[in-house]
């Protein structure tokens, strides 16, 4: 009897075990460049993750009986990538939205945070509120509730960035005047960077959710009822204990989404606050695309200016400078055309201002402008070398000095050789100037970024934004074309 009793124990082991290994994944996607204390990899062992949203994944996983499995995602893309199905679940101190659940299923609030006001110490007594702040520069994250609060304040310059490590450092280096952001991300600055004060009044009160597709109504139900097992058993806390987060304001949260409360959003007058339709939006944001739109087209343009002006000193200097000369813009050349424009702009705005605070615009300008300004040199270079031998030996011969046979003979034909290159590398510069947004700056594709994330797709601003692309360079390439078939045509 023992020995049949220890045999099934044994299969029963590893059957279980075997079921265990088999058992479907639970895909989640986060974005573990956010850092903690929501994701991010383990210093210890860089293949690890961690953070209080990563525990929140691995306790929703061993509810459902599945095993957890990481997706990098960009933070503004997770709501798209969930739809589609890239992943199960989102969790990545998500903001619950109307948007979001016009457009997604999603589960109830996990973590209430605050939108607070951090500003330099030595600003805290005359900086305490947005209205202490007309006329001044505020940063925070692009497409979030702060931003929507910094859009809408009289008199405030809002400032958008891509990551939540940069505004406050900008705040140090006093390029902005406040950052408005989460209180956990406030916090961790806090705690990071001396010199920074983080004012008491909250500028308003959001609730951190899980995404999941649209139709996941059954795993959005199977969320919910663990996540609120979790805060009555206190799981929940002991977590946000963990990762120094929990706060007062949490029990009187897990109060309401206890009593059966699936959104804790709320209109003015009471209820779920509406979502504006798919046109009143659109109407909202195009008067702030076509703004993005020019200045995309005013950065293109004076960036190919200077690419133009400092390519053509550029290619003449490799023609006819010296050893030396040759040598050190070769290098140049090279350095720039072999190392990322991304990475260009980031030295610049970033690496440099313990030397220079150059300003965002500035600063994109000449990113792109010397980026640009190494293609140029090439496409000169080869356009004066192409010029028959024979007209420059004939002009010497003429008596032509080097810098008149350059004005008179070969500058000219070597731009008309030139010029449809010359258009191709401006159509590719007005499309990279969605980079700068790195820098603060509000392009276009920027722009459109902050509109599809409030109303949650892609479909209508990407179409909008591929239009005014088009439009900005379709009448230059036409142009292009015009003066190349003038150009060509046989001379009487």
């Amino acid at each position: 009897m023992f020995r049949v009793t220890a045999t099934a124990v044994a299969i029963w082991c590893v059957l279980a075990s075997t079921a265990w290994a088999q058992a479907p994944e639970l895909r989640w996607g986060a974005d573990a460049e956010g850092g903690a204390p929501f994701v991010e990899a383990d210093p210890d062992n860089p293949e690890r993750l961690r953070g209080f949203d990563v525990e929140i994944a691995e306790l929703l996983a061993q509810a459902l009986g599945r095993t957890p499995m990481f997706v990098q995602a960009a933070f503004t893309a997770l709501d798209q990538s969930v739809k589609r199905g890239d992943f199960d679940l989102a969790i990545n101190g998500l903001e619950d939205s109307p948007a979001k659940r016009a457009e997604l299923a999603v589960s109830v609030p996990y973590y209430q945070f605050r939108e607070v006001l951090t500003v330099r110490a030595a600003d805290a007594g005359r900086f305490r509120s947005l209205a202490d702040l007309r006329g001044r520069k505020v940063a925070t994250l692009g497409a979030t509730l702060a931003w929507e609060i910094l859009t809408a304040a009289q008199g405030v310059e809002p400032v958008s960035y891509d990551d939540d490590v940069h505004p406050y450092e900008d705040l140090l280096n006093c390029r902005v005047d406040a950052v408005l952001l989460d209180n956990v991300l406030a916090e961790r600055s806090m705690r990071r960077q001396p010199g920074l004060v983080t004012q008491p009044e909250a500028a308003a009160v959001g609730y951190y959710v899980v995404l999941m597709a649209p139709g996941e109504t059954a795993l959005r139900d199977q969320v919910n009822a663990e996540l609120r097992a979790a805060m009555r058993d206190g799981r929940l806390e002991k977590i946000f204990r963990t990762w120094q987060v929990w706060n007062d304001d949490q029990p009187a949260m897990y109060a309401r989404v206890l009593a059966g409360a699936d959104s804790l959003l709320e209109a003015p007058g009471g209820g779920v606050p509406a979502r504006p339709s798919t046109w009143e939006l659109t109407a909202r944001y195009l008067p702030a695309l076509f703004r993005a739109a020019l200045i995309t087209l005013v950065l293109s343009c004076a960036s190919m200016l200077l690419a133009v002006s400092l390519g053509a000193a550029i290619a003449v200097g490799r023609v006819y400078g010296r050893g030396w000369v040759r040598a050190l813009l070769t290098t140049y050349v090279e350095v720039t055309r072999g190392t990322p424009v991304l990475l260009q702009l980031f030295v610049l705005y970033y690496g440099l201002a313990a030397v220079i605070r150059l300003p965002p615009f500035v600063a994109a300008l000449l990113g792109l402008g010397l980026n640009y300004a190494a293609y140029e040199s090439e496409i000169y270079r080869a356009s004066l070398e192409a010029v028959p031998k024979g007209q420059l030996e004939a002009a010497r011969t003429l008596g032509f000095t080097s810098w008149q046979t350059l004005r008179l003979i070969r500058g000219p034909q070597a731009f008309r050789y030139a010029l449809a290159p010359m258009t191709n590398d401006f159509v590719a510069l007005l499309k990279d100037s969605s980079l700068v947004s790195v820098l603060t700056v509000v392009e276009l594709t920027k722009q459109t970024q902050i509109f599809a994330a409030n109303l949650g797709t892609w479909a209508l601003p990407g179409a909008l934004c591929a239009a005014m692309y088009l439009a900005l360079s379709w009448p230059l390439a036409r142009l292009a074309a015009k003066l190349e078939r003038r150009w060509a045509a046989p001379t009487a």
